[in-house]
């Protein structure tokens, strides 16, 4: 059968593939640490009981016809409620667009400023948006980034590039690497953007920022920093992808939002209202109910970000005690999102059945065979194979099973020759 270019061409998640690979194994009887996906286990961490109970009462309620395209007002209302409260960023309803989630705020942010041939710049390694560029027919340029500067962008990074882009791709705090922007390295970066757009002629399209800050809530002893607020000049230029789904454990809720300047707003509304990708309308009611909430709000993720955080450090520790007995790992300080930044460098050696470890895909099949743990090699997010740093989602395991992994990638890494 003959397909279009794109249905040919479209490469699948390599998140997935390992998926898949984990669960054969289980299918098998093995128990394997699955820290590939950024999901959260329900039996570990549920979605707050208020949220949990408006839901049902909006089915109950027969809250279940088609919501607005764009999403009910009242909950549109209440995002720029919240984030005026919580990030001190100002919009109107009209500015709000309501989601099944952020995938599609992002595909819609793509297809209502890029044009095919229009460069799009994003950093390596960051999610997705090599796969949003393929679907659009952008030209992409992906900016290398290094450990030292905790796989993040720098505006020396990035001025080289600028020149007649369309759109900037930036996540805080990132996935996959869990780590955020110091205040000075995005207020450098949001200068080189309003230069640039001080060059183009009237009528030319400008440089916009897609600004993913989906873990904004969920951060460790650092303060989260977007555009706007540090350059309100930018408010014309910077649309932001956002929601629930990350610091409620709702993935599965399907509530994400996006903002920004209406000219681009309204129009990814017509997007999205043909891709049909709206949110459940009881949960958009019982969501709306649920962020007004501050003290049921607060108490959740006064609990919720300190367990993750407790799983993130003993994980952080675990590898830091490793790379202080020699093994070749390390490990960046978490500070937000549900991600530890993991390098395990063992390219080159031999298994004990004799195989060539010659990529960090090899490393980590053989850690989920020898150490029954999965982790995400970075070239799943767009870098070379001579990247040898992982991503480590800790949203499905608990406190016990991380502290119990620790060995058994010892025993198994003290097996490479």
């Amino acid at each position: 059968m003959s397909v279009s270019v794109l249905a040919q061409t479209l490469k699948g998640s390599e998140i997935i593939k390992i998926g898949n690979e984990i669960n054969e194994l289980k299918r098998q009887g093995q128990q394997i640490a699955n820290l590939t996906i950024g999901d959260f286990d329900p039996a570990i961490y549920p979605i707050p009981d208020e949220l949990r109970d408006g839901i049902i009462e909006a089915y109950q309620d027969n809250q279940t016809n088609y919501p607005p395209a764009d999403g009910i007002l009242d909950l549109r209302k209440q995002v720029a409620a919240f984030l005026a409260k919580h990030h001190n960023i100002q919009v109107s309803a009209n500015e709000v667009l309501i989601s099944s989630g952020s995938r599609p705020i992002i595909y819609s942010i793509f297809l209502a400023l890029v044009d095919p041939g229009d460069k799009v710049i994003y950093p390596s390694p960051s999610w997705n948006n090599n796969h949003y560029c393929h679907i659009t027919g952008a030209s992409e340029v992906q900016i290398p980034t290094t450990p030292e500067n905790n796989f993040l962008p720098k505006a020396a990074d990035l001025a080289p590039h600028l020149k007649g882009a369309t759109l900037l791709c930036l996540c805080s705090p990132q996935n996959p690497t869990g780590t955020m922007f110091e205040k000075a390295d995005l207020e450098e970066i949001c200068d080189l953007v309003i230069a640039e757009n001080a060059t183009r002629a009237e009528g030319e399209k400008p440089l916009y920022i897609m600004y993913d800050q989906i873990y904004a809530m969920l951060t460790f002893g650092k303060k989260h920093f977007d555009p706007v607020t540090l350059r309100p000049e930018l408010k014309d230029y910077v649309v932001y992808i956002d929601g629930l789904s990350k610091c409620l454990a709702a993935t599965g809720v399907r509530v994400g939002w996006g903002f920004g300047p209406e000219s681009v707003i309204s129009k990814m509304k017509s997007i999205v209202g043909h891709m049909g990708a709206w949110a459940p309308k009881a949960e958009q009611v019982a969501a709306a109910k649920y962020i007004q909430a501050d003290e049921q709000l607060h108490n959740y993720l006064d609990t919720f970000k300190s367990r993750i955080q407790d799983s993130l450090n003993t994980l952080y520790n675990g590898f830091q005690q490793l790379k202080s007995e020699g093994f070749a790992v390390d490990a960046i300080q978490p500070m937000g999102a549900i991600y530890l930044t993991i390098k395990v460098d063992y390219v080159g050696k031999t298994t004990p059945e004799g195989d060539i470890i010659s990529t960090p895909a090899d490393i980590n099949f053989y850690l989920i065979k020898a150490a029954r743990v999965a982790l995400v090699p970075f070239s799943a997010f767009g870098t070379g194979d001579d990247v040898a740093w992982f991503r480590a989602s800790v949203g499905t395991s608990t406190l016990e099973d991380i502290q119990g992994m620790i060995p058994r990638i010892k025993e198994a890494l003290s097996l490479l020759i």
